[in-house]
Protein backbone atom coordinates (compact mmCIF):
# COMPACT_ATOMS: atom_id res chain seq x y z
CA UNK A 1 0.00 0.00 0.00
CA UNK A 2 1.20 3.53 -0.77
CA UNK A 3 0.96 5.61 2.39
CA UNK A 4 -0.21 9.20 2.34
CA UNK A 5 -1.95 11.09 -0.43
CA UNK A 6 1.12 13.17 -1.25
CA UNK A 7 3.31 10.08 -1.33
CA UNK A 8 0.88 8.36 -3.65
CA UNK A 9 0.73 11.32 -6.04
CA UNK A 10 4.50 11.60 -6.05
CA UNK A 11 4.97 7.96 -7.03
CA UNK A 12 2.45 7.84 -9.88
CA UNK A 13 2.82 11.27 -11.47
CA UNK A 14 6.17 10.58 -13.27
CA UNK A 15 4.44 7.96 -15.46
CA UNK A 16 1.77 10.28 -16.89
CA UNK A 17 3.57 11.12 -20.15
CA UNK A 18 4.58 7.57 -20.99
CA UNK A 19 1.04 6.39 -20.23
CA UNK A 20 -0.24 9.02 -22.65
CA UNK A 21 2.10 7.65 -25.34
CA UNK A 22 0.90 4.11 -24.54
CA UNK A 23 -2.79 4.99 -24.73
CA UNK A 24 -2.15 6.86 -27.97
CA UNK A 25 -0.51 3.80 -29.53
CA UNK A 26 -3.45 1.68 -28.39
CA UNK A 27 -6.22 4.05 -29.53
CA UNK A 28 -4.74 6.21 -32.29
CA UNK A 29 -6.54 9.28 -30.93
CA UNK A 30 -5.01 12.15 -28.96
CA UNK A 31 -8.31 13.12 -27.33
CA UNK A 32 -9.16 9.53 -26.35
CA UNK A 33 -5.63 8.94 -25.03
CA UNK A 34 -5.81 12.02 -22.80
CA UNK A 35 -9.22 10.96 -21.51
CA UNK A 36 -8.04 7.44 -20.69
CA UNK A 37 -4.93 8.66 -18.89
CA UNK A 38 -7.20 10.79 -16.73
CA UNK A 39 -9.41 7.75 -16.15
CA UNK A 40 -6.35 5.67 -15.29
CA UNK A 41 -5.27 8.13 -12.62
CA UNK A 42 -8.79 8.35 -11.23
CA UNK A 43 -9.03 4.55 -11.00
CA UNK A 44 -5.57 4.39 -9.42
CA UNK A 45 -6.54 6.99 -6.83
CA UNK A 46 -9.69 5.10 -5.93
CA UNK A 47 -7.79 1.81 -5.64
CA UNK A 48 -4.69 3.20 -3.89
CA UNK A 49 -5.46 1.35 -0.66
CA UNK A 50 -5.50 -1.97 -2.54
CA UNK A 51 -2.09 -1.51 -4.19
CA UNK A 52 0.43 -4.06 -2.89
CA UNK A 53 4.02 -3.17 -3.74
CA UNK A 54 5.16 -6.70 -2.85
CA UNK A 55 3.21 -8.05 -5.84
CA UNK A 56 4.12 -5.56 -8.58
CA UNK A 57 5.83 -2.24 -9.20
CA UNK A 58 3.81 0.98 -9.34
CA UNK A 59 4.58 1.18 -13.06
CA UNK A 60 3.26 -2.30 -13.81
CA UNK A 61 0.18 -1.62 -11.68
CA UNK A 62 -0.55 1.62 -13.55
CA UNK A 63 -0.10 -0.08 -16.92
CA UNK A 64 -2.57 -2.77 -15.90
CA UNK A 65 -5.15 -0.11 -15.05
CA UNK A 66 -4.46 1.79 -18.28
CA UNK A 67 -4.63 -1.39 -20.34
CA UNK A 68 -7.98 -2.36 -18.87
CA UNK A 69 -9.29 1.11 -19.66
CA UNK A 70 -7.99 0.89 -23.24
CA UNK A 71 -9.37 -2.60 -23.85
CA UNK A 72 -12.77 -1.55 -22.52
CA UNK A 73 -12.78 1.51 -24.79
CA UNK A 74 -11.73 -0.55 -27.82
CA UNK A 75 -14.69 -2.91 -27.42
CA UNK A 76 -16.96 -0.18 -28.76
CA UNK A 77 -14.51 1.34 -31.25
CA UNK A 78 -12.78 -0.01 -34.32
CA UNK A 79 -9.20 0.69 -35.30
CA UNK A 80 -8.13 4.11 -36.57
CA UNK A 81 -6.25 3.46 -39.82
CA UNK A 82 -5.08 5.91 -42.45
CA UNK A 83 -6.75 5.85 -45.90
CA UNK A 84 -3.79 4.04 -47.50
CA UNK A 85 -4.43 1.10 -45.18
CA UNK A 86 -8.15 0.94 -45.88
CA UNK A 87 -9.04 1.64 -49.53
CA UNK A 88 -7.42 1.42 -52.95
CA UNK A 89 -5.35 4.28 -54.35
CA UNK A 90 -7.17 6.93 -56.36
CA UNK A 91 -6.55 9.26 -59.28
CA UNK A 92 -4.78 12.42 -57.98
CA UNK A 93 -7.25 14.64 -59.84
CA UNK A 94 -10.38 12.71 -58.79
CA UNK A 95 -12.94 14.59 -56.65
CA UNK A 96 -12.16 14.49 -52.94
CA UNK A 97 -14.35 11.95 -51.14
CA UNK A 98 -14.83 12.24 -47.36
CA UNK A 99 -14.82 8.94 -45.50
CA UNK A 100 -17.20 8.13 -42.67
CA UNK A 101 -14.49 6.67 -40.50
CA UNK A 102 -12.49 7.44 -37.38
CA UNK A 103 -8.96 8.10 -38.62
CA UNK A 104 -5.59 7.89 -36.93
CA UNK A 105 -4.63 11.28 -35.50
CA UNK A 106 -1.13 12.73 -35.23
CA UNK A 107 0.26 13.25 -31.73
CA UNK A 108 1.64 16.73 -30.93
CA UNK A 109 5.20 16.52 -29.63
CA UNK A 110 4.34 19.27 -27.15
CA UNK A 111 2.39 16.67 -25.15
CA UNK A 112 5.47 14.46 -24.86
CA UNK A 113 7.60 17.33 -23.60
CA UNK A 114 5.33 17.92 -20.62
CA UNK A 115 6.93 15.18 -18.53
CA UNK A 116 10.26 15.07 -16.68
CA UNK A 117 12.83 13.68 -19.17
CA UNK A 118 14.94 12.44 -16.28
CA UNK A 119 12.10 10.14 -15.24
CA UNK A 120 10.14 9.46 -18.40
CA UNK A 121 11.92 7.72 -21.27
CA UNK A 122 9.78 7.14 -24.36
CA UNK A 123 10.71 5.19 -27.50
CA UNK A 124 9.72 7.97 -29.87
CA UNK A 125 10.33 5.92 -33.01
CA UNK A 126 7.42 3.69 -31.98
CA UNK A 127 5.12 6.73 -32.20
CA UNK A 128 5.78 7.39 -35.90
CA UNK A 129 2.61 7.63 -37.97
CA UNK A 130 3.45 4.59 -40.12
CA UNK A 131 4.00 2.42 -37.05
CA UNK A 132 0.96 3.81 -35.20
CA UNK A 133 -1.13 3.16 -38.31
CA UNK A 134 0.12 -0.43 -38.59
CA UNK A 135 -0.81 -1.05 -34.94
CA UNK A 136 -4.41 -0.12 -35.75
CA UNK A 137 -4.71 -3.25 -37.94
CA UNK A 138 -3.98 -5.56 -34.99
CA UNK A 139 -6.58 -6.85 -32.59
CA UNK A 140 -6.72 -4.98 -29.30
CA UNK A 141 -4.92 -7.73 -27.36
CA UNK A 142 -2.31 -8.24 -30.08
CA UNK A 143 -1.69 -4.50 -30.01
CA UNK A 144 -1.30 -4.55 -26.25
CA UNK A 145 1.04 -7.54 -26.25
CA UNK A 146 3.29 -6.08 -28.93
CA UNK A 147 3.53 -2.63 -27.35
CA UNK A 148 4.13 -3.97 -23.86
CA UNK A 149 6.76 -6.51 -24.94
CA UNK A 150 8.55 -4.97 -27.93
CA UNK A 151 8.19 -1.25 -27.25
CA UNK A 152 8.06 -1.00 -23.45
CA UNK A 153 10.20 -4.10 -22.73
CA UNK A 154 7.97 -5.64 -20.10
CA UNK A 155 8.74 -9.30 -19.49
CA UNK A 156 6.36 -12.01 -20.67
CA UNK A 157 5.14 -12.56 -17.11
CA UNK A 158 4.64 -8.83 -16.49
CA UNK A 159 2.76 -8.51 -19.78
CA UNK A 160 0.55 -11.45 -18.83
CA UNK A 161 -0.19 -9.76 -15.50
CA UNK A 162 -1.02 -6.46 -17.21
CA UNK A 163 -3.26 -8.12 -19.80
CA UNK A 164 -4.79 -10.50 -17.24
CA UNK A 165 -3.74 -13.41 -19.44
CA UNK A 166 -1.41 -16.40 -19.43
CA UNK A 167 2.17 -16.23 -20.67
CA UNK A 168 1.26 -18.76 -23.37
CA UNK A 169 -1.57 -16.59 -24.71
CA UNK A 170 0.62 -13.47 -24.57
CA UNK A 171 3.35 -15.18 -26.58
CA UNK A 172 0.80 -16.37 -29.12
CA UNK A 173 -0.65 -12.86 -29.52
CA UNK A 174 2.84 -11.41 -29.79
CA UNK A 175 3.84 -13.87 -32.52
CA UNK A 176 0.77 -13.05 -34.60
CA UNK A 177 1.25 -9.33 -34.05
CA UNK A 178 4.90 -9.42 -35.13
CA UNK A 179 4.01 -11.35 -38.27
CA UNK A 180 1.28 -8.87 -39.20
CA UNK A 181 3.51 -5.89 -38.50
CA UNK A 182 6.29 -7.36 -40.62
CA UNK A 183 3.90 -7.47 -43.57
CA UNK A 184 3.37 -3.71 -43.34
CA UNK A 185 7.07 -2.86 -43.35
CA UNK A 186 6.48 -0.20 -40.68
CA UNK A 187 9.54 -1.11 -38.62
CA UNK A 188 11.79 -1.33 -41.70
CA UNK A 189 10.83 2.24 -42.60
CA UNK A 190 12.30 3.46 -39.33
CA UNK A 191 15.68 1.80 -39.94
CA UNK A 192 16.52 4.18 -42.81
CA UNK A 193 15.32 7.29 -40.98
CA UNK A 194 17.95 10.07 -41.13
CA UNK A 195 18.79 12.35 -38.21
CA UNK A 196 16.26 14.91 -37.03
CA UNK A 197 18.48 17.69 -38.40
CA UNK A 198 18.53 16.11 -41.85
CA UNK A 199 14.78 15.55 -41.77
CA UNK A 200 14.15 19.17 -40.82
CA UNK A 201 16.42 20.34 -43.65
CA UNK A 202 14.42 18.38 -46.23
CA UNK A 203 11.14 19.81 -44.93
CA UNK A 204 12.47 23.38 -44.74
CA UNK A 205 13.38 23.16 -48.42
CA UNK A 206 9.93 21.78 -49.12
CA UNK A 207 8.36 24.67 -47.22
CA UNK A 208 10.26 27.22 -49.31
CA UNK A 209 9.09 25.53 -52.51
CA UNK A 210 5.53 25.37 -51.17
CA UNK A 211 5.52 29.08 -50.34
CA UNK A 212 6.61 29.76 -53.91
CA UNK A 213 3.98 27.35 -55.26
CA UNK A 214 6.84 25.74 -57.18
CA UNK A 215 5.57 22.29 -58.12
CA UNK A 216 8.75 21.23 -59.91
CA UNK A 217 10.85 22.12 -56.86
CA UNK A 218 8.48 20.11 -54.65
CA UNK A 219 8.84 17.12 -56.94
CA UNK A 220 12.63 17.24 -56.59
CA UNK A 221 12.30 16.88 -52.82
CA UNK A 222 10.12 13.76 -52.76
CA UNK A 223 10.96 10.14 -53.48
CA UNK A 224 9.81 8.38 -56.64
CA UNK A 225 7.36 6.23 -54.64
CA UNK A 226 6.12 9.04 -52.37
CA UNK A 227 2.71 8.51 -50.75
CA UNK A 228 0.21 11.28 -50.03
CA UNK A 229 -2.99 10.82 -48.06
CA UNK A 230 -5.37 13.34 -46.57
CA UNK A 231 -7.82 12.12 -43.95
CA UNK A 232 -10.75 12.61 -43.55
CA UNK A 233 -10.72 12.21 -47.35
CA UNK A 234 -10.47 8.67 -48.71
CA UNK A 235 -8.25 9.85 -51.56
CA UNK A 236 -4.61 8.79 -51.57
CA UNK A 237 -2.02 8.08 -54.23
CA UNK A 238 1.65 7.32 -54.78
CA UNK A 239 4.33 8.48 -57.17
CA UNK A 240 6.15 11.71 -57.98
CA UNK A 241 4.15 12.44 -61.15
CA UNK A 242 0.76 12.09 -59.43
CA UNK A 243 2.03 14.18 -56.51
CA UNK A 244 2.93 16.95 -58.93
CA UNK A 245 -0.48 16.82 -60.60
CA UNK A 246 -2.24 17.08 -57.25
CA UNK A 247 -0.11 19.96 -55.96
CA UNK A 248 -0.68 21.85 -59.21
CA UNK A 249 -4.42 21.46 -58.62
CA UNK A 250 -4.06 22.63 -55.00
CA UNK A 251 -2.31 25.85 -55.98
CA UNK A 252 -4.82 26.52 -58.74
CA UNK A 253 -7.77 25.91 -56.41
CA UNK A 254 -6.51 27.42 -53.14
CA UNK A 255 -4.17 30.12 -54.42
CA UNK A 256 -0.43 30.65 -54.27
CA UNK A 257 -0.16 32.88 -51.19
CA UNK A 258 0.59 30.77 -48.13
CA UNK A 259 1.89 31.18 -44.59
CA UNK A 260 3.50 28.12 -42.98
CA UNK A 261 4.16 27.35 -39.31
CA UNK A 262 6.63 24.60 -38.38
CA UNK A 263 5.66 21.85 -35.96
CA UNK A 264 6.65 18.32 -34.99
CA UNK A 265 4.53 15.28 -34.21
CA UNK A 266 4.74 11.61 -33.26
CA UNK A 267 8.10 11.70 -31.58
CA UNK A 268 9.99 13.96 -33.97
CA UNK A 269 8.33 13.79 -37.37
CA UNK A 270 8.67 17.25 -38.98
CA UNK A 271 5.69 19.08 -40.42
CA UNK A 272 3.92 22.36 -40.79
CA UNK A 273 0.53 24.00 -40.60
CA UNK A 274 -0.46 25.60 -43.91
CA UNK A 275 -2.46 28.82 -43.89
CA UNK A 276 -3.93 30.10 -47.17
CA UNK A 277 -4.54 33.76 -47.95
CA UNK A 278 -8.15 34.78 -47.40
CA UNK A 279 -8.89 38.50 -47.61
CA UNK A 280 -6.51 40.47 -45.40
CA UNK A 281 -5.26 37.47 -43.46
CA UNK A 282 -4.50 33.77 -43.57
CA UNK A 283 -6.85 30.91 -42.69
CA UNK A 284 -5.77 27.49 -41.42
CA UNK A 285 -6.04 24.97 -44.26
CA UNK A 286 -4.13 21.80 -43.38
CA UNK A 287 -1.63 20.21 -41.01
CA UNK A 288 1.01 18.24 -42.92
CA UNK A 289 3.27 15.65 -41.26
CA UNK A 290 6.18 14.14 -43.21
CA UNK A 291 8.09 10.90 -43.28
CA UNK A 292 11.62 11.58 -44.49
CA UNK A 293 14.27 9.19 -45.79
CA UNK A 294 17.84 9.82 -46.92
CA UNK A 295 16.49 10.10 -50.49
CA UNK A 296 13.82 12.67 -49.66
CA UNK A 297 10.26 12.94 -48.40
CA UNK A 298 8.56 9.57 -48.78
CA UNK A 299 5.19 10.30 -47.21
CA UNK A 300 2.99 13.32 -46.59
CA UNK A 301 0.05 12.81 -44.26
CA UNK A 302 -2.27 15.80 -44.59
CA UNK A 303 -4.88 16.42 -41.90
CA UNK A 304 -7.86 18.75 -42.02
CA UNK A 305 -9.71 18.16 -38.77
CA UNK A 306 -10.64 20.90 -36.25
CA UNK A 307 -10.05 18.49 -33.34
CA UNK A 308 -6.49 17.87 -34.55
CA UNK A 309 -5.89 21.58 -35.12
CA UNK A 310 -6.99 22.23 -31.54
CA UNK A 311 -4.70 19.51 -30.16
CA UNK A 312 -1.75 21.24 -31.83
CA UNK A 313 -2.85 24.63 -30.52
CA UNK A 314 -3.11 26.09 -34.02
CA UNK A 315 -4.96 29.40 -34.40
CA UNK A 316 -7.69 29.35 -37.04
CA UNK A 317 -6.77 32.78 -38.41
CA UNK A 318 -3.53 34.75 -38.65
CA UNK A 319 -3.61 38.43 -39.54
Amino acid sequence: MVSGEEGFDGRIEPFRTELLAYCYRMLGSVHDAEDLVQETYLRAWRAREQYDETRSSVRTWLYRIATNACLTALKSRGGRPLPSGLVAASDPLAPLVPGEHAWLQPLPDSLLEAGDPAVTVIDRSSLRLAFASALQHLSARQRGALILRDVLSFSASETAEILDATVVSVNSSLQRARARLKETGARQELVSEPSSTEQRAWVERYMKAFELADVEALKRLITEDVLMEMPPMLNWFTGRADYGLFMGWVFDAAGKDWLLKETTANGGQPGFAAYRRVGDGYRLHTLQIFTVTAEGISRNSVFQDPEIFAAFGLPTEIS
